[in-house]
């Protein structure tokens, strides 16, 4: 048998830089990255997004249970960073139109082989999220499970192009890590429990190649950034949800874990609209 080559090996990651990163150098990164890292994350987390199941969080939260995004039979739904898209072929199931995006062909190839293997099959549209490639006022709902939105250098940018797209009443519903989880390790042990760092430094998490080039990037904003960010592209935030650790989970799934869950919040969920 071939050994599994990681994502890291296969794009020459040597190191962590903490530095500022622009649009097209973040794009490129988190293109490149999950197209390297797509067949291990699915090995890894299939089981726990399911083939055809809309799973916001690491705690488990389900759209079934929460329904945050409201009646979407008969309503075309945006979901911005699908990912091997499982939320949106359980949304399809539900009656709603979905179009799943994302940056990552490699994603998206998942994508389609599981739409052919559960006969869910849905748009799918490679682009990033900062330049959404749909007319204005386009979409009843958009989504994002933990898609697009951590990875972009301009989030502000991502909530103004869902605003552009969805039509008058229309609901846009994202999930990222919860913002107090920066000054965190990613350890989902004891040692993640010390914090590293200020909750209030915004440079980027970078991962480096020996050239210095990024592989990966994460970006962080606070929740009042986040806030700020929805109200001036002109959405009107509803609701932060911050699902607690259920009683009796023992998942531990990369920094989430019951040690950590039942201490500190470790997503946040901005339930939005466009007025």
């Amino acid at each position: 048998m071939i050994p599994a080559v990681s994502a890291e090996e296969v794009l020459g990651t040597v190191g962590v830089a903490r530095r500022r990163v622009g649009s097209a150098e973040s794009e490129r990164a988190s293109r490149l990255w999950w197209d390297a890292d797509a067949d291990d994350y699915l090995a890894e987390h299939g089981r726990d997004i399911g083939d055809a199941d809309f799973v916001w969080c690491p705690e488990g939260l389900r759209e079934a249970d929460a329904r945050l995004l409201g009646d979407v039979a008969g309503r075309r739904v945006l979901e911005v960073g699908c990912g091997s898209a499982p939320c949106a072929r359980w949304l399809a199931a539900q009656g709603a139109h979905p179009v799943a995006l994302d940056l990552s062909r490699g994603m998206l190839r998942h994508a389609a082989a599981l739409g052919a293997a559960t006969g869910l099959r849905v748009p799918l549209v490679q682009a990033g999220a900062e330049r959404l490639p749909f007319t204005d006022a386009s979409f009843d709902v958009a989504c994002s499970a933990f898609g697009a939105v951590p990875f972009v250098a301009e989030p502000e940018r991502v909530m103004r192009e869902v605003c552009r797209v969805l039509r008058p009443g229309g609901r846009w519903v994202f999930a990222v890590n919860h913002p107090m989880r920066w000054v965190f390790s990613d350890d989902p042990g004891p040692d993640g429990l010390t914090v590293q760092q200020s909750y209030f430094d915004r440079t980027p998490y970078v991962e480096v190649d020996a050239e210095g080039r990024a592989t990966y990037v994460e970006h962080h904003r606070t929740l009042g950034d986040r806030v700020r960010d929805i109200v001036a592209a002109g959405l009107v935030l509803d609701d932060l949800v911050e699902p607690e650790w259920p009683e009796g989970r023992e998942t531990v799934w990369g920094q989430w874990s019951p040690l950590r869950g039942r201490l500190f919040p470790g997503t946040a969920i901005f339930v939005c609209h466009k007025p």
